[in-house]
């Protein structure tokens, strides 16, 4: 049987999602800095829940000293006009003091944390070395799931000797989208979803082990329609990431940007989407000594270096240019993944929560998630996680105070109080239904 959430939890978790940001961005003027005014002003939008990267396996995994953890930007200017990779400059923190900070702030403003890991996908490029990304990578894969649950019960066990700070803990999932990162090194090419699930199952009984009475998951990049069947069956929560990208993706074909096989066109990015004075691509590196930061993040350097060049109004007049001609597709997607999630989740008897979503990864300064048809995704998101009954939900992956949409108050707490079924929902268009 799966575990129930713990009594005491809200009956809906409206999630903003601060990933690893909360430990990288904690500088002078930094939107983390200062971790009462975050809580607070997430409480305002209507938020009861963050969700983070707890770094349990340097924490509680890596014999690494975290007393002085130095963390920092990629290096130069490479990738300050990337979502979550606009670190403004090197921080030291004590690692363990930091999580308990975070803790008690939470509890100070009557917040939950789901506790999750980003440290198979980027979070150790952020250190000053890279000796938490080695420790991480020299686990064999096949117990890197086991390795995490072990860290994160230990973790747990922490936060329950601190006051007894566990009772902050929603949930807690082994990593943050499995199938998309190093999770899956070792597997022989095909299904991931699939394939992964026994290092997963492993993972799973491991946490339950010493943790029985707490709800524990895993979760997964988009929503994997055509092998939900590699979905551990043991899950306490289901949870999923509905991006849908839609005229994102046309972007991402025409440009080549994760299709390395393809060279980069060059000319054509020239004349479309970058900013005068934009270097070429092979030209666009961090420093020589922070090199190793690109095998330690799984975000491309096309990606980057788009993201980083591009005139931010041209990145989003190519797509507003093209989103009618996708515009249908994306909005049946977006419910489509919502129902076929719901459906897994009401079959395996647990709860569902979409961690993250709605449209997919865009330049810092580019506003095409924020603006009208973003927000009308967000609108529509949350009416439809209500209508099927979620748990949880974020507003979206960049509502949050490292982006710019924070600043938009009335959408989060319209989207907050659609996400609890207190009002109308609206179209992808924009348009208010109610009924």
């Amino acid at each position: 049987m799966p575990t129930a959430p713990p009594a005491h939890l809200p009956a809906t978790l409206t999630i903003s999602l601060w990933d690893f940001s909360w430990y990288t961005r904690t500088g002078p003027g930094e939107p983390f800095h200062d971790l009462d005014r975050a809580f607070a002003e997430a409480v305002e939008r209507g938020y009861n829940t963050v969700r983070i990267c707890a770094m349990p396996l340097l924490l509680f995994g890596s014999g690494l000293d975290t007393t002085r953890l130095r963390l920092g930007p990629l290096g130069g200017a490479y990738g300050q006009r990337v979502r979550w990779y606009d670190v403004a400059g090197p921080t030291e923190i004590d690692g363990r003091a930091q999580l308990l900070a975070l803790f008690r702030a939470a509890r100070r403003h009557d917040c939950y944390v789901i506790l999750s890991s980003w440290e198979y996908q980027q979070s150790p490029s952020f250190a000053a070395d890279r000796a938490w990304f080695d420790a991480v990578t020299r686990i064999d894969p096949e117990r890197r799931a086991e390795a995490l649950a072990d860290a994160l019960a230990d973790l747990v066990d922490f936060l329950a000797a601190h006051d007894g700070l566990d009772d902050r803990v929603a949930f807690t999932e082994l990593h943050n989208e499995v199938q998309a990162g190093h999770l899956t090194d070792g597997l022989p090419a095909g299904d991931t979803v699939v394939a992964l699930r026994p290092r997963l199952e492993r993972g799973l009984a491991r946490f339950r082990e010493r943790h029985p009475d707490r709800p524990v998951t895993v979760n997964y990049a988009q929503v994997p329609v055509g092998s939900l069947r590699g979905v551990p069956r043991d899950v306490d929560v289901a949870v999923f990431h509905p991006y849908v990208y839609g005229v994102l993706d046309e972007m991402l074909e025409t440009f080549a940007l994760r299709d390395t096989a393809r060279p980069f066109p060059q000319d054509l990015a020239r004349r479309e989407l970058l900013r005068p004075g934009a270097p070429d691509l092979a030209d666009w590196l961090p420093p020589a000594q922070d090199r190793w930061r690109l095998e330690a993040t799984v975000v491309g350097r096309r990606e980057v270096y788009v993201h980083d060049w591009c005139d931010p109004d041209a990145f989003d007049a190519w797509l507003y240019d093209r989103y009618a001609v996708h515009r249908l597709a994306m909005v049946e997607k977006l419910r489509t993944w919502i129902a076929a999630a719901a459906d897994w989740a009401a079959d395996a008897g647990v709860p569902l929560v979409l961690g993250e979503g709605w449209v997919g990864y865009t330049p810092l300064h580019g506003s095409f998630e924020e603006g009208p048809v973003g927000a009308a995704f967000c609108r529509l998101a949350v009416a439809e996680a209500a209508r099927v009954g979620a748990w949880g939900s974020v507003v979206c992956s960049n509502a949050a105070p490292h982006h710019p949409m924070w600043h938009d108050l009335a959408l989060q707490q319209e989207c907050v109080a659609l996400l609890r079924g207190e009002g109308g929902d609206r179209g992808a268009g924009g348009e208010r239904r109610t009924g």
